[in-house]
């Protein structure tokens, strides 16, 4: 690995880690919040969606975009901004200046991923682009375990009033190195689009193309994200789809009168393109609420401390890390089977702590064997999604790399967001007529079941017997 690449890790990974942080954090510090503020619970509750909706809704236009104008450009408007809406979040007065500031967050987040994405496609090749996105997917599994730690060590250093304070505002330093060390490291291709030779005309954005599907995200994210605004807030779900449809006609108009669209639809004619985004969204949609719902059966449920309920997935998180760097070594040797495998393993960790969980219910173990049992899902992470990533995006022509990898992460942000409401909404109803054990229970199975239609997508890709390329 030459030293530019070196430095494109450290420069891409470390805001990529701080932005995925800001999403697992919260869930811990967001009591401390209310308290300490005297925020409502619709007011916490934009604390938490303010974040996933900006982020959600500018991925592919800003991947587009980075394509576009050049990704150094892009990469150093999201950290600026990331790192600046964090400071004002952390020193904020109110609640109405925080979840503006968490807005803006999320926009500097979803400006600055679809870069490095770009940037790994760009400069790496054949097994190194499978070890740079090994360790992109190391830095992904360690963002949502760690959050919920780091966040429960704050509290606990700095007490209520000031700990969730110093879970914002420790974004701010790690953004000031990174926007100097970008200016400093990033080679020349960074600041220039893909095609620097192509005319001016066709550095097209597709204006109309970005305002559809940012509006179709937005729609399509509201009812998960906010369902206790009432039943009426379902209504903006078949209103996004609707959108997504106009989206997707306008982009072949656009296509057809000779324009470059936003997003190239021939995308999803390479199948190994649209089937791994198949199995990511599904991937997420699941395992992404495994963390949350042992935070809330800890502490809720068994009366544990924040502290006690993050790290009760530390374990995972280090294996996490070390299966994703192993992974991203023999992805190209192992190819598509190596998701599948870890798609078993996930559903052995699934199954191993429910039974965790119905022996915790039955008086006869101790909800600490879920140390073990949550370490096999920590594996998976390692063995799925980078891994998924690299095979995914392999066949897509460089050009298109920073959109497709929106497209990827926008299939993430949503499978994440639909699979939060619907997996927590599930464990609290059941537990209204039962307890937390049988909540818990019934959810993991819920969450294996996707899991298993995920696995099931990946193994109609490895039956084609296509091996991948270097």
């Amino acid at each position: 690995m030459t030293v530019t690449q070196r430095r494109i890790l450290l420069i891409g990974l470390v805001p990529l880690f701080m932005s995925l942080l800001s999403v697992s954090i919260i869930n811990v510090v967001l009591p401390a919040i209310g308290d300490n503020l005297g925020a409502s619970s619709s007011a916490l509750q934009w604390v938490l969606t303010g974040y996933a909706l900006s982020f959600g809704v500018v991925l592919v236009a800003a991947g587009r975009a980075g394509d576009v104008f050049g990704r150094g450009q892009l990469f150093m408007m999201g950290v600026g901004l990331f790192g600046l809406s964090s400071l004002v979040a952390g020193i904020a007065p109110g609640p109405l200046t925080l979840n503006i500031a968490r807005v803006l967050m999320g926009l500097g987040s979803g400006l600055l991923n679809p870069q490095v994405v770009g940037l790994l496609q760009q400069y790496f090749q054949g097994p190194q682009r499978g070890r740079a996105f090994g360790m992109m997917g190391t830095t992904v599994g360690l963002s949502v375990a760690i959050g919920p730690v780091l966040g429960g060590i704050l509290i606990t250093i700095f007490g209520e009033d000031f700990g969730w304070r110093a879970s914002f505002l420790v974004n701010v330093p790690f953004a000031v190195l990174a926007l100097i060390l970008a200016r400093q490291w990033l080679p020349t291709g960074a600041w220039r689009p893909i095609e620097a030779q192509e005319e001016k005309r066709n550095r097209d954005l597709d204006p109309v193309g970005v305002i559809l599907l940012g509006v179709a995200v937005l729609l399509v994210l509201l009812p998960f994200v906010e369902s206790s605004l009432g039943w009426f807030v379902w209504l903006a779900l078949p209103v996004g789809l609707l959108t997504l449809v106009f989206w997707t006609k306008w982009e072949r108009r656009y296509a057809a009168r000779g324009r470059p669209p936003m997003v190239d639809l021939n995308l999803f004619k390479i199948r190994s393109f649209s089937n791994g985004s198949i199995i990511i969204a599904l991937y997420f949609m699941g395992v992404t609420s495994v963390w949350v719902l042992v935070a809330m059966y800890m502490q809720q449920g068994l009366g544990h401390t924040a502290l006690a309920a993050g790290m009760i997935g530390l374990p995972a998180a280090l294996v996490s890390a070390v299966s994703a760097d192993v992974s991203g070594r023999f992805v190209f040797q192992v190819g598509r089977r190596l998701v599948v495998w870890g798609i078993v393993t996930c559903l052995l960790g699934l199954v191993s702590t429910i039974l965790v969980v119905y022996l915790v219910s039955q008086g006869i173990g101790s909800e600490w064997w879920m140390l073990l049992s949550l370490v096999f899902i920590g594996a998976a992470q390692g063995m799925v999604i980078s891994p998924n990533q690299t095979l995914t995006l392999q066949d897509v022509p460089l050009r298109y790399a920073g959109s497709a990898g929106g497209v990827l992460q926008t299939g993430q942000r949503i499978g994440t967001s639909m699979g939060l409401a619907i997996m927590t909404a599930l464990a609290f109803a059941v537990t209204a007529v039962s307890d937390w054990n049988i909540g818990m229970i019934a959810s993991f199975i819920a969450i294996a079941v996707i899991v298993i239609l995920a696995g099931i997508v990946g193994v109609v890709e490895v039956r084609r017997g296509r091996k991948p390329r270097r």
